[in-house]
This record gives C-alpha cells, structure tokens and sequence, in this order.
C-alpha cells in the first residue's frame, strides 16, 4: 500500500512514510512492526523513556503499534519484505534507475502492477481506516521529532549544539525558567511551542558558517559567549565539530532539503535572494 526508498532506516523516514501512507488511505486501527529501534524501546533504555518518537508519533494519532514478538510473527513481517526487495532489484535494473528520487517516483507504477498480479480480496472487505480529521498544521507538528527545554532567564536554551533566542516580546518575558518544546520536523525546518502557542525566535549555531559580525541582543551575550567559548575548547581538543549524537538521524532532512532547493534556491537560501533594481 506505500513503499519508499531511503539511504537510512530512521525515525525521520518512518515519519514520512507514514504521513503519505495517512494521507491515501487514511488512518488504520494498528501498524504491525518488528522489534527495530524506531518502534521499540529497549530494556536499557525503557527506564527513562516509555515511548519512541515514532511511538508517540502513532499515540497522538491514536493507532496502534504492535512489535512482533516472536521469530514466528518477525518472519510474517519480513516475509513481503523479501520478496519486494528481489524483484525491485530486478525490475529496477530494467528500467535504468540508479537513484533514490527516480526509485521513488516509480514506486506508484510497481505497486499498482504488483497489487494487481498479486492481490486477494479481503475475507471481511470493509474498509476499517478511519478519516484524518487533524489539520496540515496539526500533523506538522506531530511527525516532528520533540523534545522539551527549559528558557534561561535571557529566554534562551541550546538544542542540537545550537542555541536558540527567543524573542523578548512582553509575552515572552514571563517565560522564564518555563518549559518549552521544540518540534524538529522532517522538512528540517524547526518550530519552538509554548502550549498552544508558537515562539518566535533567533539562531545561533557556531557549528555552521557563522557571520562574525551577527549582531546579539546585550542580555544575551553571556549565554551565546558561554556556549562559543565551550565549542571552541571542543573544537581545540577534538579538532572537529559534529552534532549531538542524540539528536535525529537527519538523512530524510538533508534529502527533502535537496529537494526543494532544486526546485527553488531561493527558499532553502533567502539570504542569497537579491531583488532587482530594473525598472520594468
């Protein structure tokens, strides 16, 4: 019913596939999965976290997620696995695609054609998934990685070794000390939600090229001159930056955001967006 090709097995992939697969057809009572990481939660790690992010994700959507719990019911799971991956090598190799986005785009064409070749009807044929009733911006939100930081008192937190500026709007400035959630969306774009309301908010990441002359608010200068100078120590005893290692795989990110650069430059770049001064 959905396929797609991806250079990782991620939560981020998951998420994405998931959404398409909602959007076609709806949502269904449960997904049966396997024990993979992106569904289950470890013993070592269930301690501090109950869910997965692809697990909370399937929550807030109120479906089921039922991991195989045997060899038995894995090997049902990975049984149409198997014999999808040998004949899409096949039919791939006679259709000249050597790319994921090609793969991607022809994947419509091999289920159709699989489904019908190989498909039975239902013993009980009704249609049991149920409409999405939650809004493009309500499901942006959900299939967005989430976690939860707490505002210094210059309403600042860093995520993902960067540091984030909320702006200090008279609102904003009875944040102080409280927690806020930061949506990490597939897209790569990031969203700050206090309750039911969004933040708006500044960056400063000392991992990418950083303008040296970027201007910071006074009150804020100690939390960005703290972090600085902690990266710079790093960078000094480790010669080199990387992100945290607890943070998303952010493979799907980086392929969504090719994606829409080769559609328009300008809108993964504003910066480079030059208006004309002819007059026409």
């Amino acid at each position: 019913m959905n396929l797609q090709f991806s250079e990782t097995e991620s939560a981020f992939d998951y998420m994405v596939a998931t959404r398409e697969y909602l959007e076609q057809h709806g949502k269904p009572t449960a997904f049966y999965s396997d024990r993979h990481s992106v569904f289950h939660v470890s013993k070592r790690d269930a301690k501090t976290e109950r869910l997965t992010q692809f697990g909370r994700v399937l929550h807030d959507l109120n479906i089921e997620l039922i991991c195989a719990n045997s060899s038995q019911a894995k090997g049902r799971v990975e049984r149409a696995n198997k014999t999808l991956q040998d004949r899409l090598v096949k039919e791939m190799r006679l259709q000249g695609i050597d790319t994921i986005e090609q793969a991607n785009a022809w994947l419509p064409d091999i289920i159709a054609d699989f489904n019908r070749r190989f498909a039975k009807p239902a013993k009980y044929p009704k249609d049991m998934h149920r409409p999405v009733r939650e809004s493009m911006d309500d499901l942006d939100d959900i299939f967005a990685w989430q976690e939860l930081r707490k505002l210094s008192k210059s309403l600042t937190f860093q995520y993902d070794k960067v540091i984030y500026l909320i702006d200090p709007t008279e609102e904003n400035q009875r944040l102080v000390n409280q927690v806020v959630k930061v949506l990490d969306r597939p897209d790569g774009t990031i969203a700050i939600q206090y309750g039911h309301r969004k933040l708006t908010f500044k960056v400063f990441d000392k991992l990418a090229d950083v303008d040296q002359g970027q201007i910071v608010d006074n009150k804020r200068l100690g939390a960005v001159l703290k972090f600085a100078q902690a990266k710079q120590q790093e960078f000094e005893q480790q010669q080199k930056r990387s992100r945290s290692k607890k943070a998303p795989k952010r493979t799907a990110q980086q392929r969504a955001i090719r994606q829409l650069e080769a559609l328009n430059p300008v809108l993964v770049h504003p910066e480079q967006f030059k208006a004309s001064r002819k007059k026409t």
